[in-house]
């Protein structure tokens, strides 16, 4: 697709998607960011897309709640005058251990599955009207590489591993169905950046399991 011209609307970009947003704006895409909590560190990605020359909007939105999902597509199209590109990034990226799990309820898992596969899934269903509307368009949902191997590593993630699981499904089932017009890829990465809180060893036992032996930064995702 050529990016000239086209606008793009990223959920969930306070990290990684600072740095794909720009990379899209350099290539003179307007960019939508949707934030819930991150609202400093998203202006300043505002501010620095602009600097490209590009258009940028930010959109304050709660995506595990159903009015919160709502009010996005419209307001992009609103904003920007059409939609070319879906990413969806957005990810509640929290530990909880199953036996923890057991004695607290399952509220973690719900929101897990609700911002990481169902607002995908929702905002697909709103975006592809515009996406043929323009005549082509593009969804990239983020996975991760653990449920690609289909091994999970790390105890404490189930809620998180599960909902990249069905991320994964997601995709291969929209790409299905929205063929020919829309393509839908999904992108699994490895360890990029280091979560905040990550104590030193948990640094170094992500890198060890990387085949890499290093963090791939924002840019290779970009």
């Amino acid at each position: 697709m050529e990016l000239k011209g086209k606008a793009a609307l990223i959920t969930g970009g306070a990290r990684v998607g600072a740095a794909v947003a720009e990379a899209l704006a350099q290539r003179g895409c307007s960019i939508a960011m949707t934030y819930r909590k991150s609202r400093e560190k998203m202006l300043a990605t505002r501010e620095a897309v602009r600097k490209t020359g590009a258009a940028c909007e930010l959109i304050e939105a709660d995506l595990s709640d159903e009015k919160g999902l709502d009010g996005v597509v419209p307001a992009v199209d609103k904003l920007l005058g059409r939609l070319d590109i879906l990413i969806n990034m957005a990810s509640n990226y929290d530990e909880h251990r199953v036996d923890e799990l057991a004695k607290t309820g399952l509220a973690p898992w719900d929101t897990s599955l609700d911002v990481d596969a169902r607002a995908g899934f929702a905002l697909a269903l709103r975006a592809a009207p515009l996406m043929r509307r323009a005549g082509a368009g593009r969804i990239i949902n983020f996975s991760d590489w653990l449920t690609a191997s289909s091994r999970p590593r790390y105890p404490g993630w189930a809620t998180y591993y599960s909902a990249k699981a069905a991320v994964q499904g997601l995709t291969e089932a929209l790409a299905l169905e929205l063929a020919p017009d829309i393509l839908v890829n999904a992108i699994a990465p490895g360890p990029t950046m280091p979560a905040e809180g990550m104590s030193k060893a948990e640094i170094e036992e992500s890198i060890k399991q990387t085949p890499l032996k290093r963090w791939s930064g924002a840019g290779e995702i970009a």
